[in-house]
């Protein structure tokens, strides 16, 4: 530790540079929350809006999420008076109501396949197995509700996130849905054949033990040209990041992606057709790490859930080898619930460039 900085040596709890959010709390504790500094004042928080956002990440929703039952109701306990921002820290808490520990009683000394027992063991030689304690998807309630309070801050930037794919079904939709069209389905797709699909494959999974991936696609619309921080704060990058810090994500490109690898120069730049205004948009409203004023698109990679009912072989903390099969509750595919968490991280990032872009003019 000698030569760092108490700044350089701060533990990967918060997000954000002027907008900062710091969560606390683990799956199987009393409660998880958060503390959203940098917030303006004198901005009114529609709760609603917070709430509804929580209620379509929130466990136990459907036939194709996991069976863990939380309400999910956000507590404010700090910096909102008269449903008005003070300018100081919004602390909240959602607390905690049906964890059942006991669960994972038997995973105490053994490392899960493809979770994070062994790196947190590994890192701090000590960890939470009830859940998985921080490195739980529970603690991304805490950034639905920063996310959706953050997003109030950008009325007129509409953030709408997708299921894209799950396994090898996939939707071409190149329009951009609404979020109540979203939701018209358990699954969160808005071609309703791919997603009548998609769930029948979901809930086979689920009876057999397995899990399965998908991509989610996100639209941000009605955002001005500006936004974004070169050269290491590019605004895609910051997004990136973002998106990458959820749990399970493996991959993210925005735009063209990497399909740009694939095409020429002439096939892929943005021709402009007025001020800021192109013919395409391969460059997914980014250019040079700065909003160009088209919308923003970019795809989301989650991998399948790492827990499964089926049998695997794997080692305890004493290298000897046994067979696992796990028990507790958990999502077949994560991507339905996913899809408010890719919200909030992309409204805080562009909540926070907002502020920055502020501070610069």
């Amino acid at each position: 530790m000698s030569g760092l900085s108490i700044f350089e040596a701060m533990p990967g709890n918060t997000f954000g540079t002027l907008l900062r959010l710091t969560t606390f709390g683990e799956s199987h504790g009393k409660a998880i929350g958060g503390v959203l500094d940098g917030m303006p004042s004198n901005l009114k928080i529609d709760f609603e809006k917070v709430q509804k956002q929580l209620d379509r990440r929130r466990p136990g929703q459907s036939s194709i999420t996991t069976d863990r039952d939380e309400s999910d109701q956000v507590q404010i306990l700090s910096g909102v008076f008269e449903q008005k921002t003070t300018g100081g820290p919004i602390g909240f808490i959602i607390p905690n109501k049906d964890q059942r520990s006991k669960d994972y009683s038997k995973l105490k000394d053994v490392y899960r396949p493809s979770h994070a027992d062994y790196t947190t063991e590994a890192k701090y030689g000590h960890r939470d197995y009830r859940g998985g304690g921080r490195s739980s998807a529970r603690e991304t309630a805490t950034r639905v509700a920063a996310g959706a309070i953050a997003e109030q801050l950008l009325p007129k930037v509409k953030i709408v996130s997708y299921v894209k794919s799950v396994g090898g079904i996939r939707t071409d939709i190149i329009e951009s849905p609404s979020r109540s069209e979203v939701d018209q389905n358990l699954m969160r797709c808005p071609d309703q054949k791919a997603a009548k699909q998609m769930i029948a494959f979901v809930e086979e999974l689920k009876t057999k033990g397995n899990s399965v991936g998908g991509v989610i696609e996100c639209r941000i619309s009605g955002l001005d040209a500006g936004l974004g921080e070169p050269v290491f704060d590019k605004l895609h990058a910051d997004l990136g990041k973002a998106m990458l810090s959820i749990n399970a994500v493996k991959g993210f490109e925005i735009g063209s992606g990497f399909k740009a690898s694939e095409m020429l120069g002439s096939e892929h730049n943005d021709e402009f057709i007025a001020k800021g205004k192109t013919a395409t948009n391969h460059s997914g409203g980014v250019q040079g790490g700065i909003s160009n004023g088209e919308d923003i698109l970019f795809r989301v990679a989650f991998k399948p859930v790492a827990t499964i009912k089926l049998e695997q072989s794997t080692v305890d903390k004493d290298g000897n080898s046994i067979t696992l099969k796990s028990e507790g509750r958990h999502d077949p595919c994560v991507v339905p619930r996913a899809v408010p968490i890719v919200e909030a991280m992309a409204a805080l990032v562009l909540a926070d460039h907002y502020l920055r872009q502020k501070v610069n003019q």
